[in-house]
C-alpha cells in the first residue's frame, strides 16, 4: 500500500553564510508535502560538517548533524552553500564528504554556489549543470572546462542543480510531482501562492532589454555580446559589423537610450563584473584584472578605484 511506503530521507548539508532563501525554498516544499498528504513523504535531515550549529547569510541558526553520522542514508542529499562557495570548494573535508556520498549512491543536488562544490569534488564532470549567476564567471575562471548553463535548474541523472533563490521552489514542484503526481504538486505550490511555477529552462535573470529598460532590439543585442565577451572586449568596430550597423549608428543608439558612451558603458560592464569576482571569489587581483579584460593589474586598479572610489583590496576586504 502506498501509506506503507516509508519516507524518502532527504539531506540538506550547509556551511556558515548559507542563504536561507535557498535553504527554505528547499525544505518548506517538503514539509508542505507532508502536511497536504496527511502522512510523512519525506524526512529531512539537516547536515554540516562537523555537525552543530550552522549561521546562514542572514544570521538564522539552524542545528545540524555531522554528515555520515546518521544512520538513515540519504535519498538525495542537497548541498546549500552560499556566501563564497569558492571557500567552500577548497575544504578537503567538504569536498571528501562529497565523494563519498556519490560512492555510496546517494543522488546529489546543489543550490545556489552548491553546484561549485559539486564541480570542485568533480561530481559533475559529463553532467549539464546551473549554478547563481552571480556564480558563474567565478566557477568558469576556476575549471575553464565547465560551462554552466543559464537556466534555472538541471535535472541530469544522479546529479540535480539549482540557482537558488525562489527557482528551488520550481525545482521542488518537479521533484514532488515526479515522486507523487501532479496533482499534489500543484497543491504543495498553492499553499505557498506559487501560482506560476517557471520551467528549468527558465531565466535566471530579467533579459537584457529588461535590466537596461532598452527597447532597441540592435542595441539590446549589442549588450549581450559586451555580457558575453568581457574577457576579450570587442572593438566598436567588430560590434558595428556583429550588428549589421555602422560605428556611427552604434554610438547614437547609446547616446540615445542609455545617455551613455559606447567604451564608458563596456567598461561599466567589465568593472561590475570585476567587483563580483572580488566579492565572490578567492581570485587574485591580477587574474580578476586578466578575466575582465584589463591589460595588467595596475591598469585596472586606476579604472576601478575611479569607478567605484575605493581600490579592489578594499573592495575584497
Amino acid at each position: 500500500m502506498a501509506g506503507d511506503t516509508p519516507p524518502k530521507v532527504i539531506g540538506i548539508l550547509v556551511a556558515d553564510g548559507f542563504a536561507l532563501m535557498s535553504f527554505a525554498s528547499v525544505v518548506e516544499p517538503l514539509r508542505a508535502a507532508n502536511l497536504v498528504a496527511g502522512r510523512e513523504l519525506y524526512h529531512t535531515i539537516f547536515f554540516s560538517i562537523t555537525g552543530g550549529v550552522r549561521q546562514a547569510s542572514c544570521g538564522a541558526l539552524i542545528e545540524t548533524v555531522p554528515i555520515g553520522s546518521s544512520d538513515d542514508r540519504s535519498d538525495l542529499l542537497f548541498v546549500v552553500i552560499g556566501g563564497d562557495p569558492q571557500v567552500q570548494a577548497t575544504d578537503p573535508a567538504l569536498l571528501a564528504a562529497l565523494r563519498r556520498q556519490a560512492r555510496q549512491g546517494v543522488r546529489i543536488a546543489g543550490v545556489s554556489g552548491g553546484p561549485m562544490v559539486m564541480a570542485a569534488a568533480g561530481l559533475l564532470a559529463d553532467h549539464r549543470f546551473t549554478i547563481h549567476w552571480e556564480h558563474a564567471a567565478a566557477l568558469t575562471e576556476m575549471m575553464p572546462d565547465l560551462v554552466p548553463l543559464k537556466v534555472r535548474y538541471v535535472i541530469d541523472r544522479d546529479r540535480i542543480t539549482c540557482g537558488g533563490g525562489i527557482a528551488p521552489l520550481d525545482l521542488m514542484h518537479e521533484l514532488i510531482g515526479t515522486d507523487h503526481g501532479g496533482d499534489l504538486a500543484q497543491r504543495v505550490s498553492d499553499w505557498f501562492l506559487h501560482v506560476h511555477v517557471d520551467a528549468a529552462a527558465g531565466p535566471q535573470r530579467a533579459s537584457v532589454s529588461e535590466r537596461y529598460q532598452v527597447h532597441n532590439g540592435r542595441l539590446a543585442l549589442m549588450l549581450e555580446m559586451m555580457e558575453a565577451t568581457i574577457e576579450r572586449p570587442l572593438s566598436r568596430r567588430e560590434i558595428a559589423v556583429r550588428t549589421g550597423i555602422s560605428e556611427r549608428h552604434v554610438d547614437r543608439l547609446f547616446a540615445l537610450h542609455l545617455k551613455s558612451g559606447f567604451r564608458a558603458e563596456y567598461l561599466r560592464i567589465r568593472l561590475e563584473r570585476a567587483r563580483s569576482l572580488l566579492r565572490q571569489s578567492a581570485m587574485t587581483v591580477s587574474e580578476i584584472a586578466y578575466a575582465t579584460g584589463f591589460a595588467n593589474a595596475s591598469h585596472f586598479s586606476r579604472a576601478y578605484r575611479q569607478a567605484f572610489s575605493e581600490n579592489p583590496g578594499k573592495t575584497r576586504k
